[in-house]
């Protein structure tokens, strides 16, 4: 397990470097994933170093549902984990996106990397996003880019 500390640390200097940004108009961010569709609400991205790819190469998506507390609730409190995200190797971004129908969630993350995408499976944050979730309700999916 990764150490909150250090990521935290890493994420503070990310911060004060000016690399993280959030988006401003998502009016136009939708997705559509297994006939639903998803409204972003929230974006965060990270410039990366020059050594870094010029694009990301890699996409981490999940999707999930809450077992305790609302979608508004949800809403809200997802901003909490953000330093944890982008202090992840190799993150470039993440978009949180709501299901019009069911009230789902999804992440729609982008890595410099197939292998940082993969690495992302077993992170701090998205061990306490399991244990917020509806039994059986966490699927995701990884995948390269062109």
């Amino acid at each position: 397990m990764q150490n909150p500390i250090a990521l935290l640390l890493r994420a503070t200097r990310l911060w004060l470097q000016g690399r993280v940004h959030f988006a401003g108009d998502l009016e136009s961010d939708r997705r559509v994933d297994r006939d639903e569709m998803f409204q972003a609400f929230r974006k965060v991205t990270l410039d990366p170093r020059p050594e870094q790819p010029a694009r990301p190469g890699a996409t981490f998506q999940v999707r999930f549902r809450f077992k305790n507390l609302s979608a508004a609730a949800n809403r809200r409190l997802s901003a909490i984990p953000t330093s944890l995200i982008v202090a992840q190797s190799g993150f470039r971004s993440k978009t949180w996106l709501l299901g019009t129908e069911t009230g789902d969630f999804m992440g729609y993350y982008e890595f410099d990397t197939l292998l940082d995408a993969e690495a992302y499976r077993s992170s701090l944050p998205l061990a306490m996003m399991r244990r917020r979730a509806a039994e059986g309700s966490v699927v995701h999916e990884i995948a390269a880019l062109e």
